[in-house]
């Protein structure tokens, strides 16, 4: 009998999480209301740092909403990584300011401090640094120019929970906010979602109001008030990015589990290294520091040149094996819209031009089985020679 078709990555959905949706429409509240509030409380709880968390539709909205918070506009300038999805870049533009790609790491895949500090212009504004694959990027380094050259900082997390960087979990450093994804194959999901985390209260009171159309009071308490409420005011020319209750009954308990499913992505990316090693590919990079915590979001491997087989070709015969891979990422500076809008040239982004040649990322995902993971490890070796 031919086996399954085994995905790149699959939501790992409980009972749990199924009953509190069923509670959230039987309750006749399925749009933003208690579960989300108890979801954001959840969240901030869990960071720790005194931070506060607003939940989002999508961490797209999120990185949109803490730009604006902090000031971003029309002609101004914000360095991100060219080693990352558009969306990085595409929040920029919403607001009529300019992404500044830049180049990558070439073994963390994360944004360099040094790329950062060439592009700094009169008109740069903020930085965007992507912690690629759950792995940490240098914030030490980045806050520091941030510092220098009075620039904010959001940290684009959409792969980075639970990661720590010096002990700290990404979300609690000194950035002017976080912003998270709960997408179907992150680490934990809402199906579509995010969350918007920062210390800052000007900066959340913000974003509150310019995820709901801009108006000055919460819905949710408009429409729970025992005494007439209809009375609101437009202040600003706001956005439609509130999570629904639905979206949020499934983070309450996904949230629940994210120490065990950290614990079984730690488990099988240490197979993966162990069973991996000696073969023509370069495997992930590890933090700097041995305590700190890699998400493993991504399991990111790079085919050798030496390999026998090319990244593509590689790919197509994990699919006739019937183990579906994925690429990450198609780089900015490749993508018709950055390329030809900013006159990018891959002879500019060498780090990130090469890594996109060779890397394959293999499936990593809770709901995966021991034999599952034999599965994927013996394909790998077969065609790579071993």
């Amino acid at each position: 009998m031919t086996e399954k078709f085994l995905p790149f990555a699959l939501p790992d959905i409980g009972e749990e999480e199924i009953n509190e949706v069923v509670d959230a429409l039987r309750s006749g509240w399925v749009t933003t209301g208690p579960k989300t509030k108890q979801f954001e409380a959840d969240f901030a709880q869990f960071l720790g740092g005194e931070v506060e968390a607003i939940a989002v539709n999508s961490a797209t909205a999120g990185l949109h909403l803490a730009l604006e918070a902090v000031g971003i506009g029309p002609g101004d300038e914000v360095i991100v990584p060219s080693y990352t999805f558009t969306a990085t870049a595409e929040v920029v533009r919403y607001l009529g300011a300019h992404p500044v790609v830049v180049d990558v790491d070439p073994v963390t895949f994360n944004i360099r401090p040094d790329a950062i500090r060439t592009a700094i212009t009169a008109k740069t504004k903020a930085i965007m640094p992507v912690h690629f694959a759950g792995l940490a990027c240098d914030m030490d380094a980045i806050l520091a120019i941030a510092r220098e050259h009075k620039l904010k900082v959001i940290e684009d997390a959409a792969h980075a929970l639970p990661t720590t960087y010096k002990g700290q979990l990404i979300g609690t450093l000194g950035s002017d906010a976080t912003v998270f994804s709960f997408y179907a194959n992150k680490t934990m999901t809402t199906g579509e979602g995010g969350m918007v985390v920062s210390k800052d209260k000007d900066l959340i009171a913000r974003c509150k109001v310019m995820r709901l159309h801009g108006i000055s009071r919460d819905a949710f308490d408009r429409y729970v008030s025992k005494t007439p409420a209809w009375y609101y005011e437009v202040i600003a020319p706001g956005f439609k990015y509130n999570m629904p209750d639905i979206a949020a009954a499934l983070g309450i308990h996904q949230l629940k589990k994210i120490g065990r499913f950290h614990q079984q992505r730690e488990a099988m990316a240490a197979r993966y290294d162990a069973e991996l090693a000696g073969l023509p590919l370069i495997l992930p990079s590890r933090p700097a520091q041995a305590s700190d915590q890699h998400a493993w979001h991504l399991y990111p491997v790079r085919i050798k040149p030496d390999a026998g087989v090319n990244r593509d070709d590689f790919i197509v015969r994990m699919a006739e094996k019937g183990i579906g891979c994925s690429v990450h990422f198609i780089p900015l500076h490749r993508q018709p819209v950055w390329r030809d809008g900013y006159q990018l040239k891959n002879a500019d982004f060498p780090v990130a031009d090469a890594a996109f040649e060779a890397e394959v990322t293999l499936p990593l995902y809770t709901r995966m089985t021991d034999a599952d993971q034999t599965r994927v490890i013996a394909a790998v070796r077969e065609i790579l020679g071993a």
